[in-house]
């Protein structure tokens, strides 16, 4: 009899032991996903380039559709991505075809090692949010080091109008919060199906800057732009960010080329 009084003594001690042990595992669970979920965020707030040594960089945007898009010097790669346990898992790669030099396909050769395998372990250093480094280590234990460069929805939180402009090759003298040199442009617009719906008849003075935008004086572009709107601008600053995203058409100006 005492032996069943003790059990049953020792039965609540057990019990919060069990508990205990449950709400460990619990804690640790929550951590885990906590952690993944953070390291996701972190891999799709930046644009990840390292320099390889080709004319370009080797560049991955691990999108949130769970897309990992790799831009290298020649053919553009595309696989699914999620990061799981301190690593980032991927799916079947696929490329596009382009013929190119040996030296500029060196990189999809280097993307295809990192991510050999379909799992590659990654760490983060974040002691500098505007420039952090994701160290990837391949299969075959070769580490590289790419910088982030913070994506224009992270930086500016919000999401981007997409706007097209035709560029002209003449700029002109105009006076902003100073004297300076200002852009010429016409806003177009498309339908679905890619017919221009509307072109604007005058040339206005664009005061803004294009970030990644070059213009050339000797041709006329028709450009697509992402336009972000600024939550809080000052007073002598624009209420938008604009972004070069592709060149739409591009025509050598006659005389020049």
């Amino acid at each position: 009899m005492k032996l069943k009084f003790l059990a049953i003594a020792l039965f609540p001690l057990t019990l919060a032991a069990c508990q205990t042990a449950d709400l460990q595992k619990a804690g640790d669970l929550a951590v885990s996903v906590l952690q993944q979920q953070n390291a996701s965020k972190t891999l799709s707030s930046y644009q990840w380039s390292t320099n390889t040594g080709s004319e370009k960089p080797l560049v991955l945007n691990f999108l949130n559709n769970g897309t990992l898009g790799i831009s290298t010097s020649c053919n553009n790669l595309s696989t699914s991505w999620k990061a799981e346990n301190n690593t980032i898992v991927t799916g079947n790669m696929a490329a596009t075809m382009m013929a190119c030099p040996q030296d500029r396909m060196q990189q999809e050769g280097i993307a295809s090692q990192i991510f050999d395998g379909g799992k590659t372990a990654f760490l983060f250093n974040l002691n500098d949010i505007n420039a952090p480094t994701l160290t990837l280590t391949a299969k075959n234990g070769k580490q590289y080091v790419f910088t982030g460069k913070m994506t224009p929805e992270t930086k500016y939180q919000t999401q981007a109008e997409t706007i097209f402009l035709e560029i002209s090759p003449e700029t002109k003298q105009c006076t902003g919060v100073a004297r300076q040199t200002c852009l010429q442009v016409r806003e177009i617009k498309y339908a679905e199906n890619g017919i221009k719906t509307q072109v604007d008849k005058d040339w206005t003075l664009f005061y803004d800057q294009i970030e990644g935008f070059q213009h050339s004086p000797n041709e006329r572009q028709i450009i697509r732009i992402k336009r972000y709107e600024l939550k809080n601008p000052a007073a002598d600053q624009s209420k938008y960010a604009y972004i070069y995203d592709m060149a739409v058409e591009r025509e050598a100006v006659k005389g020049t080329l």
